[in-house]
Order: structure tokens, then sequence, then C-alpha cells
């Protein structure tokens, strides 16, 4: 009897231990974006670069998924990021372009950023690099829900410098003379001036500190850091650590310090017990600017470049990792982009959609390998004053009559100086991207209803989003910011 007692009273003791044992939530996880400025897809060695090494982009493929058919938001800086930002295609939202320092159009603040979704959540945000969604308060990134910032407002191109690093001529018709010093911003402060390419030269290895310092000083907390370089867009400047250790000139040495910069992160992760519970998402804004010859990338012969509907300008290398979660060493060739990363974030991270009608689609089921999973059924591209230049759906991309850029009628420039990019007449083409990704087949009279069935969907488009080549006004475009003098 005494026994049976002490059975029952052991046993309701243990049972009220294990009622009452509540096991702790996971911690939210972390997600690190790193975006490079003008980076082609076929510029890192996973993706068929070189003659330099990028042996820890080579390892997040490796250890993530590497996308075959990733698409920036529009092959141009500013509209690119606004995409990235937010979730939405650019023009959506009012941006195009690249906006200059005294542009009087920026983010609107209205809009809702992946640092704002976060941030509502309990996330600390950081950012350190390019901005270009507006250069004043209040449209710089601390307003748009970033914590702490160190960057470019805008492109480092953008300033009152001649290619050859020395500042323009009094006389000079350029209207880059009348551009402000370049500024380098700590919160929404100047904290110096980049007025040398020697100066620019210290800008990855700036960023990178200041991301890693992030980490470091947040590693209790869930957090987003954003991560954008400045380069290879150019001017392209390398620290002396690096200069001359590719072999492969001036550009190689900086596509082996931007690896090592990537590489100092993946590390600083590790080192604080974060890899296993972070994402990391990098990718690129849009194509090479090919007009710079042995100072631009490649696009591993995709057809054109940066400022392009064609798939070099708007293709771009992505890398996703995220131990656990991510299949290691996989390959997807479904589309999706960066206007992808928004809901996709929000998803993983618990945070709520902006409240806004967004673009962008979950792309979870594809990173986490689910069978069959296409979440992005298609994708528009659009440029310049909110121009529907062509359509995607599946491997079929219609391309609509435009006015585009070309890099191959000129001679490109070499060593920092540009060649001519002029504008010719692209005719309509269908364009099956499986077999021809260089898009050299015009295909549409052996696929008339691939034709009819793609200008339909556009069609939507046009009626949503609104396109200047057939002068249709949207109904669903809203308004940037606008910036007073």
């Amino acid at each position: 009897m005494i026994k049976q007692f002490l059975a029952f009273g052991l046993l309701a003791v243990t049972g009220a231990a294990i009622c009452s044992f509540i096991p702790p939530k996971a911690p939210k996880p972390n997600v690190v974006i790193i975006f490079m400025d003008d980076m082609g897809y076929g510029d890192p060695a996973c993706f068929g670069g070189g003659p330099y090494l990028t042996p820890n982009l080579d390892r997040m493929a490796a250890q993530g998924m590497r996308f075959t058919n990733f698409y920036a938001a529009q092959a141009v800086c500013s509209a690119s990021r606004a995409g990235l930002l937010t979730g939405c295609y650019p023009n959506r939202i009012g941006i195009a372009g690249a906006l200059s320092p005294n542009s009087k159009i920026a983010l609107n603040n209205e809009e809702e950023t992946i640092a704002e979704i976060l941030k509502d959540q309990g996330y600390v945000t950081g950012m350190a690099g390019k901005w270009h969604l507006g250069a004043k308060p209040p449209f710089l990134p601390q307003q748009n829900g970033f914590d702490t910032y160190l960057g470019l407002p805008y492109s480092n191109d953008m300033w009152p410098v001649y290619y050859d690093g020395k500042p323009y001529a009094d006389t000079s018709a350029n209207n880059r003379r009348n551009y402000p010093p370049l500024p380098l911003i700590e919160g929404s402060a100047t904290k110096r001036v980049i007025r040398t390419l020697e100066d620019q030269a210290e800008l990855t290895s700036l960023y990178t500190k200041k991301a890693c310092d992030f980490i470091r000083g947040n590693k209790n907390k869930p957090f987003f850091l954003y991560l954008a370089h400045s380069m290879p867009h150019v001017p392209i400047a390398v620290s002396r650590k690096f200069r001359g250790t590719s072999g492969a000139g001036l550009f190689g040495d900086l596509m082996q310090e931007l690896d090592a910069s990537i590489g100092e992160v993946m590390k600083t992760l590790e080192e604080n017990g974060l890899s296993k519970n972070t994402l990391v998402i990098f990718t690129s804004d849009n194509g090479p600017w090919l007009n710079f010859g042995n100072h631009a990338g490649n696009t591993g012969g995709l057809r054109e470049g940066k400022g392009t509907s064609y798939e070099g300008g708007q293709r771009v290398p992505c890398i996703m990792q995220w131990p656990g979660h991510i299949p290691a060493g996989t390959v997807t060739s479904k589309v999706a982009s960066t206007i992808d990363v928004l809901p996709t974030v929000a998803v993983i991270c618990g945070a709520k959609m902006p409240q806004k009608k967004i673009d962008g689609i979950n792309i979870l089921p594809l990173l986490k390998g689910e069978k069959n999973a296409n979440p992005r059924d298609h994708f528009v591209y659009y440029y310049g004053n909110n121009q529907l230049e062509a359509i995607r759906k599946g491997n079929y991309k219609l391309v609509f009559p435009h006015k585009a850029r070309t890099y191959k009628l000129n001679l490109p420039g070499y060593d920092g100086f540009p060649g001519a990019q002029p504008n010719v007449d692209a005719p309509l083409a269908l364009y099956d991207l499986h077999s021809d990704p260089g898009e050299t087949l015009d295909v549409q009279a052996k696929f008339p209803e691939v034709v009819k069935d793609l200008q339909a969907l556009a069609d939507t488009y046009r009626q949503t989003l609104g396109d200047a080549l057939t002068n249709v006004k949207g109904t669903e475009n809203r308004e940037p910011g606008k910036v007073g003098n």
C-alpha cells in the first residue's frame, strides 16, 4: 500500500513536471541580404566567371541553392532597389531609372520596406552600402526602417570627378561637373567626403566592417542586415590588400575583394553561432555595364547588359543559403525575382505583409525543395518611363517593339573609360529561353498561340500598371515621395 502510494505520488509529481515544462520557442531566423551593383550573371566563378577566384560564393552555392533564372526587379539601380525592398514592380510605386543627387522624387515613406515589416516583429535592422532611393532626409534608410546606416546615398559615379579620377574642369559641359561631392553618410549625416579613387578603394572594407560589427553587436537578437556594395559599378577601385592578386586585372582583383567581403560576413555569422539560424541571400541589382569593357563584368552569354530588358540586363546571379531549410548544393531553374524576397522573408519571419498591394510571391516552397514547386508563373520586364518591354511565361519570352540600348555596335571603352551605348529599334520577337537563352532566334511564326497568350497576359499589366509604349495609363500606380528644395 505504501509502495503504491509512493509510486502514485512520484507519477503525479513527474506528470506535473511534464505538464509544466514548455519547450522554449525557436529563435526567429536572422536575414542577411548581400546586394551587388552591376554584377553580371556570369561574374561569380560558380556561374562561369573567372579566371579570378570566388571561393566564398562557390561555398555558398555548395551549401545552398543557386538560381539560374533569377531576375532583378528592373535593369537599373534605383528601380531595382525599390523592387527588392518593397516587393513591388518599381513602376507600381513610381520609381524609375537611377535617381540623381538632385532628384525631385524618392521612395515614398508610405511604402513598407523589408526593414519596416521586420522591425515590427522585434528585429534590429542595419544597412551598409549604397541606398539610391532618396539622397536626403526624410528619404534615407533610417526613415525607411533601418536602425543603423553607413554608406553612399547614390551611385559611386555620381560625383564631380572625370573617368581618370580628376575633378571635372570648370569649362566641362558634362552635367556631373555640377554634382555635389560624394558623401559617405552615417545615420542621416555626412561622415566624410569621398573625393578620390583612393577614397573609393576603401568602400568595400568600410561596408564589410560595418556589417560584421552589426552582426556581433546584435548576435543575441533577431536581426536583418542589408549589405549593398557600391561595386563592381564603375568607377571600380580596389584596396591595396587585393591589388594585383587575381592575375585578371583590376576587375578580377575587385571580384576577389568582394568575394572576401562575403567570406568575412559568413565567418562572422559562424563565429557567433548564427550560421544555422540565418537566411543569407546574395544577388545583384542588374547586369553589367558592358561599354566599360575590362572594368565591367560579363553576362555568361546572355544578350546585352545593364539598362536593357534582354536577359543580360535583368537576369542576375543569385544564391540563397539557410542550413537545415534550403537543401545544400541544389540548383533551380524556376523563375524568381528580387520582388519575391519581401513576401518570402515575411512568411519565414512571421511578419505581416505590407498593407498596400505588392507584386512579389512567396517562394519558400521552392527554397525548401518541395516537389513541383513553381510559385512564379510569369514575370514582366518594365523599363524607362513605365515601358512594358517584355514578358516571360514558362520558357517563352515575348519582346515588344521598343527603343533598346545596345552594346553590340561599338567597341567598349577600357581602363575606366566608357564606349558608346546607342539605342536601336528592338522588334517584336518571341524567344524560347530554354534552347536560346542568348535570344538570337525569333520563333513567333512557329508559335502564334504563345504570342497570343503572352499578349493577353501583358494587357492585364497594361491595365493595372500602365504602359508608355502603348499609351495606356495604369489604374494601380502609386506616387513616389516628393523631395522639397
